[in-house]
């Protein structure tokens, strides 16, 4: 059974940065998808970045393109966000998710495992 847990989530002002860890266990890792998501109060949740893992391969949604970078440790079966810049509207829970099902990466209905989320607070 796959498990995903996010850390790293917190407050932080406009401008800082924070960087969130994604553990995967009971998932074959490697050459598979992961990626980050994020959902405000009242809005749908929205894809932010992904990666292929075991590959150079990213993707990101326009809104964080330069601010926000993904990475993985593939010896730690783990999937980084690291998020600089940071502005208030990036406020929201973050999720990550893995097994991912084909279509749009950054498609909330393509992926099928998600972890438990981490908040993310950004004060102006």
């Amino acid at each position: 059974q796959v498990q995903l847990v996010e850390s790293g989530g917190g407050s932080v002002q406009a401008g800082g940065s924070l960087r969130l860890s994604c553990a995967a266990s009971g998932y074959t890792y490697s050459k598979y998808y992961m990626g980050w998501f994020r959902q405000a109060p009242g809005k749908e949740r929205e894809g932010v970045a992904a990666i292929r893992t075991g590959t150079i391969y990213t993707y990101y949604a326009d809104s964080v393109k330069g601010r926000f970078t993904i990475s993985q440790d593939n010896a730690k079966n783990t999937v980084y966000l690291q998020m600089d810049s940071l502005k208030p509207e990036d406020t929201a829970m973050y999720y990550c998710a893995a097994d991912f099902s084909g279509g749009s990466v950054l498609e909330a209905a393509t992926w099928n495992v998600w972890g438990q989320g981490t908040q993310v607070t950004v004060s102006s």
